[in-house]
């Protein structure tokens, strides 16, 4: 927490704990949710002050704050509450905030939970658990405003100040037929400008951009990108509206996606625990895997290393360069595998353009790696006080290494999509292990050739 936003939750704690109940829930109104939730997380979890103090929420926001915090606490607040305190609780949140919550508790919680629930919010929660696991359906609400497109702009008025109080979102109202299918959708800045006679129908854009329930999270997120979307429609395979799925929670895609992605390229295998709450053991398990493959991979850099033994031994001073020129690699293809990773998560780049990229690739290696080898040749002549023929093996050498590194760099990633692979996974320890052993070998065949070792 922040130092501004820890002092003033531990302020509310001092009025909580004082039993200054009244200017404790006052000053609580005044403060957002999330920070609250985030205090709370403050409190050690055999405190009873965690659930005491979220009892003592102002009835309004008290849903708000259980929304943003913890799986442990808000375990643990549904296991200690009444029915009453639960169905209150469920009925006052937003559904795909309480989905969220569900699919994070364990089988008893999530069956307390629908026992105090009423049969249309049961069948709903239900309907909503059984859609796949980072789907569309699973991400969506069902708090969203829709009209009918024989509706005039007064009519429509009327009928969003009549419901818009219990909708996640009323900036974007959707448009359906008698039989839900999706039709349009008017945005309520266009409702408030047009004459208050105008048919829906005539001021609506017929063309909506919606997804599928079965559609990936990430695909979802791609198109809230792609355009500038506040709220996307959901709707099932006969093209029925069934939820719609808002910003705030494609924010949250896009960070777990960016997480997730972020460990692959760092050779991790991608967790939603928290990290202060996983074990040693479990980190062990999600990092050694990788670290296995990699050690027992690099295994051929020794192999050439040795096969190549009799010529170092005739040129001993080869042997110092070998950590820059394998850190150079390194360097350049993970550069280049990050720089085509991201672009092909923004789908800037397609698997289709692998020519144009190589091709491009291939040019900023040749620069980047004259310049490099130009720089090392001097320092090597200036500062070390090699012989002009090592120097120019190890320079060469270095371009040689920028060039393969890039190359390798760009066309690895594509080739994991073009094969159903995530391209993370081709990002900068797998590329290294390929790039060590390519610099290795070209070192050792440009020394045999120029030293005629």
């Amino acid at each position: 927490m922040e130092e501004e936003i820890r002092k003033e939750f531990m302020e509310l704690l001092r009025l909580f704990d004082e039993g200054k109940l009244q200017e404790f829930k006052k000053k609580a109104s005044e403060c957002p949710p999330v920070d609250i939730a985030e205090g709370l997380e403050e409190i050690e979890e055999d405190d009873g002050r965690v659930l005491r103090v979220f009892r003592m929420l102002p009835k309004d926001m008290a849903s708000d704050v259980f929304s943003y915090m913890t799986s442990d606490q808000q375990q643990l607040i549904v296991e200690s509450a009444t029915n009453a305190e639960i169905h209150d609780l469920v009925d006052d949140m937003f559904m795909d905030d309480t989905i969220d919550f569900l699919e994070e508790m364990p089988a008893n919680v999530v069956k307390k939970v629908l026992q105090n629930t009423d049969e249309g919010t049961r069948k709903t929660i239900n309907q909503f658990l059984n859609y796949p696991d980072n789907s569309a359906g699973s991400l969506m609400t069902i708090e969203y405003v829709d009209l009918r497109d024989y509706f005039t702009v007064r009519k429509a008025m009327d009928y969003i100040r009549r419901t818009g109080i219990d909708k996640e979102t009323v900036y974007t109202c959707y448009v359906i037929d008698e039989q839900r299918h999706l039709v349009g959708q008017v945005s309520l800045r266009k409702l408030i400008i047009a004459p208050e006679n105008a048919c829906i129908r005539d001021i609506m854009e017929t063309n909506p951009v919606f997804a599928l329930t079965t559609d990936d999270q990430e695909e979802v997120a791609d198109d809230f990108r792609r355009y500038d979307l506040t709220s996307i429609a959901v709707c099932d395979k006969e093209d029925r509206l069934v939820g719609i799925i808002t910003i705030d929670d494609i924010v949250d895609v896009i960070q777990d996606e960016n997480t997730e992605d972020i460990k692959k390229m760092a050779a991790i295998i991608p967790s939603d625990e928290d990290y202060m709450k996983t074990s040693v053991w479990s980190l062990v398990a999600h990092r050694l895997p990788w670290l296995m493959l990699l050690m027992i991979s690099a295994t051929f850099t020794s192999t050439i290393i040795t096969h190549f033994e009799t010529l170092l031994s005739g040129a001993v001073v080869l042997t110092a360069f070998i950590p820059m020129l394998m850190d150079s690699a390194g360097n350049s293809g993970s550069q280049t595998s990050v720089t085509v990773i991201r672009n092909m998560a923004l789908g800037e780049v397609e698997t289709r353009d692998w020519v144009k990229v190589l091709f491009k690739e291939v040019r900023v290696a040749l620069v980047s790696g004259i310049a490099l080898a130009i720089v090392n040749f001097l320092r090597m002549v200036i500062f070390t006080k090699v012989s002009t023929m090592i120097a120019m093996t190890v320079s060469i050498t270095l371009l040689c290494t920028v060039v393969i590194a890039m190359i390798v760099g760009c066309l690895l990633p594509i080739g994991a999509k073009r094969l159903g692979f995530d391209p993370a996974v081709m990002a900068s320890p797998m590329i290294t292990t390929i790039v060590d052993a390519c610099s290795l070998v070209i070192y050792f065949m440009i020394a045999s050739f120029v030293l005629g070792l």
